[in-house]
């Protein structure tokens, strides 16, 4: 599946190139593009955020109503979510797709020369026999004949030099150049205000729909969903930044674009929807 992703963003990114002849901008552009065409389902997420805020005081109510009968409790419940046209998973699938892409991006910069540029296999292979038989440390083989023969070969060339840092470069391999590691904490940095913004605009909406009772918290199934999501939310970008230092530099470029584009995309559609709400009100 990863595979499949992968060539088809290749495709992509590599008709961008053609165009641009920079392989950063190349992701940048390609970065915008991805994010629009995601667009109706960061949305229907945002969506689905509100509307899960505003059926909390009917759980809670459905909880201190059922609660010594926990069969009738969980058929309330789903049937509160189906009458709201509303999926407990909704947020889980959200976050499995992210994840689809990021693995596929992985893919597509570790090999650009299989899933970008299309290059044959044995052409591929015969240039890593040939570093192997040098002696070479090679963890990613086709970033290592990027770097070696794309001077010789216009196969394999590929311009990754994007404002004086070679996207090549895994920040693991090279600790004693501190430029590697600026794109992989400028990451980690639009991360954390990408989390608070999505948690400051989680606690509005369940501030203006929960029971003043607060004394007794309850367990059910949809405490136990947004626990699920809340907690795939955290491993993302944590499992983004363990990767971003051992992959090239291009994969996290893509995550820091995408993350400045996140952050604001949920501040313009969290305006438009409060839009709507006083329009409504």
């Amino acid at each position: 599946m990863f595979n499949f992703f992968a060539n088809a963003f290749g495709y992509v990114l590599n008709a961008i190139y053609n165009l641009v002849n920079n392989y950063g901008v190349a992701i940048i552009i390609f970065t915008i593009i991805l994010k629009l065409l995601m667009l109706p389902i960061s949305i229907k997420q945002q969506k689905t955020l509100k509307k899960s805020a505003k059926i909390q005081e009917k759980s809670k109510e459905l909880q201190e109503k059922y609660s010594s009968d926990q069969v009738r409790l969980s058929q309330e419940l789903m049937d509160l979510y189906k009458k709201e046209n509303m999926s407990p998973l909704s947020g889980c699938l959200s976050s499995i797709i992210q994840l689809i892409i990021i693995l596929s991006i992985f893919y597509l910069v570790s090999r650009p020369l299989t899933y970008m540029k299309h290059i044959d296999a044995e052409t591929i292979n015969n240039y890593t026999t040939e570093l192997s038989q040098n002696g070479e440390r090679i963890n990613y083989p086709e970033i290592a004949i990027i770097k070696k023969h794309s001077a010789q070969d216009e196969r394999v060339r590929l311009n990754m030099d994007f404002l004086g840092l070679n996207l090549s470069d895994v920040p693991s391999q090279n600790y004693s150049d501190i430029r590697v590691f600026i794109i992989p904490v400028l990451y980690v940095i639009t991360s954390l205000i990408s989390m608070k913004i999505t948690t400051n605009m989680s606690k509005k909406e369940k501030s203006k729909n929960e029971i003043e009772n607060k004394e007794k918290k309850q367990d059910d199934e949809i405490d136990a969903m947004e626990e699920m999501n809340k907690n795939m939310s955290l491993m993302m970008p944590i499992m983004s930044v363990s990767i971003a230092l051992i992959a090239p530099l291009g994969l996290a470029l893509y995550w820091l674009v995408s993350n400045i584009l996140m952050i604001a995309e949920r501040i313009v559609i969290n305006k438009f929807f409060k839009k709507d709400d006083e329009e409504e009100v």
